[in-house]
């Protein structure tokens, strides 16, 4: 019974479940259909809509186009008007200015015209000038004698000897008046210069004298067998001279700086007491150094003393080096400084930079504190050196033209040429040998003499002026003064001399007669 009733239970269950589920399928599919179908139209609405509102902007967007359109051939309109009456105006003024040219074309055609019938009539009037000339010429040299090319090499003659007067006294003119305006100017400011630098007279030697307590001590410093003064002289360089001088050792070198060490050196041994070859070489090594140290100081002293700053060091060391350097008596340093102190006064009388003419100055001479080490001369070591150290083109030209080796490019380097001379001429500066001092006059009249219608000459006032007697017939007033402008720069190219060489020429005309 219990199975009956549970096999009932499934088999109602299976044919409900399917009946269930169709009903509830079919109950689902209804429901769907109605909301597709509520949206389908949904979804038409909005279509129609879109395509009203789609339509309603295309109309918008034609008026708008059109009104641009409208407006923008408005304004095509008023520019194209304005172009035109523009157009007008300048074609209005072409017409005129056709006008005008078409009448200055009339205008120049009369010209023209008149220009041609006064052609015409000035090579008419030329042809009878031709041939009145023709019959001048023939009627001159019937009267003269002479031809036409004989006549014109006359003239030619005269006229080059006119124009060879005129020329000689105009420059003779010339050069007086601008010697006296450039003597009175150039004289005020060496003055003034020269008054206000002070400078000492400084003059060195080949040798140096050393003191001694006493005589005693002279054998000390030869030492056994002279074993101490081999090894001073040795260590040095120097030789050292004992002589009867009196409590007194001379030492002689060409190097300034290896005689100052030797002295420096020998003064310590003799404060010392104790001489023998290893403390020799203790205190020359201490001299040496000593040396260096006063070398740098003296530079240093040099560049204060002027007031000129920012040099290299290694220039200053050079600078240094030079208070050991001589030229010609004059101490190298002493004359550097007082060239810069010179140029540096010129300068301020002039406007100029009174420290850039200070600088070219104080190192226009650095190259003679190398050229006893290097080859060349020492306008070319300085030259090397200022390039070397960045020194400024204004330095580095006052230096290589110092002594007109090149021309000057700047009015500092003709100051510093000056200063140059100014130190080195005044008196007491420099000392000259009488060789030398000889020779130079010797040098100057031969120069003099091997110009064409010099007679003799004689060098006066201690080389200073050369008078110049020249023959009458051959030198006339007027080639005298190329004659001595010819002999001025013969003597610059080929004497070197302090200061200026006067050029005097001389000619004399004498005239004869005798009373019968």
């Amino acid at each position: 019974m219990g199975i009956y009733v549970a096999i009932s239970i499934v088999v109602t269950l299976v044919i409900a479940v399917p009946v269930t589920f169709a009903v509830t399928t079919s109950h689902h599919k209804k429901a769907a259909d109605g909301k597709i179908g509520s949206a389908e139209e949904r979804a038409r609405e909005i279509i129609d809509e879109a395509i009203k509102t789609a339509e309603t902007k295309k109309r918008e967007g034609l008026l708008e186009i059109k009104e641009e359109s409208i407006r923008t051939k408005n304004e095509l309109d008023k520019e194209i008007k304005e172009r035109r009456a523009e157009a007008q105006r300048y074609e209005r003024r072409v017409q005129q200015k056709e006008e005008n040219i078409d009448k200055k074309s009339d205008a120049i055609e009369k010209k023209e015209a008149s220009l041609i019938a006064r052609e015409e009539e000035l090579a008419k009037q030329k042809e009878d000038i031709a041939k009145l000339n023709e019959q001048r010429v023939q009627e001159l040299e019937r009267i003269s004698g002479l031809t036409s090319e004989q006549a014109k090499e006359y003239l030619l003659k005269i006229v080059e000897d006119e124009v060879k007067h005129e020329t000689a006294v105009m420059i003779k003119e010339l050069e007086s008046r601008a010697k006296e305006e450039a003597d009175k100017k150039a004289k005020e400011y060496l003055v003034t210069a020269i008054q206000k630098c002070a400078a000492d007279h400084v003059s060195e030697t080949t040798i140096s004298v050393v003191q001694l307590p006493s005589d005693e001590m002279k054998g000390r410093i030869i030492g056994r067998e002279g074993r101490n003064i081999r090894t001073l002289e040795t260590m040095t360089g120097v030789d050292l001279i004992i002589d009867d001088t009196p409590e007194a050792v001379i030492l002689s070198s060409f190097d300034p700086i290896r005689r100052e060490v030797a002295r420096i050196a020998l003064e310590k041994l003799i404060v010392d007491g104790r001489i023998h070859p290893a403390r020799i070489e203790e205190m020359v090594e201490k001299a040496q150094k000593e040396v260096e140290v006063m070398i740098k100081e003296e530079g240093e002293a040099a560049t204060l003393e002027v007031g000129v700053h920012g040099i290299h060091p290694e220039l200053v060391r050079l600078l240094g080096k030079m208070k050991f350097r001589t030229s010609y008596g004059q101490n190298a340093l002493k004359h550097s400084i007082e060239v810069a102190q010179l140029s540096g006064l010129l300068a301020a009388e002039m406007g100029l930079d009174v420290r850039m003419a200070k600088r070219a100055g104080l190192l226009h001479d650095i190259g003679k504190a190398v050229d006893h080490e290097m080859e060349g001369s020492h306008i070319q070591l300085g030259v090397e050196l200022c390039r070397k150290y960045k020194e400024t083109a204004i330095v580095i030209n006052a230096v290589e033209s110092h002594h007109g080796d090149v021309e000057p490019q700047s009015l500092i380097a003709c100051i510093v040429q000056a200063a140059d001379t100014i130190s080195a001429a005044r008196p007491g500066a420099r000392r000259e040998t009488l060789e030398t001092y000889t020779s130079r006059l010797k040098q100057l009249e031969d120069i003099t003499n091997n110009f064409k219608g010099v007679d003799k000459s004689f060098a006066i006032q201690a080389g200073r002026e050369i008078r110049v007697m020249v023959v009458p017939e051959q030198v006339s007033d007027t080639d005298m003064v190329l004659l001595a402008r010819d002999i001025s720069k013969q003597i610059e190219a080929e004497l070197e001399y302090p200061g200026q060489i006067k050029v005097n020429v001389i000619r004399e005309s004498r005239a004869i007669d005798y009373a019968k």
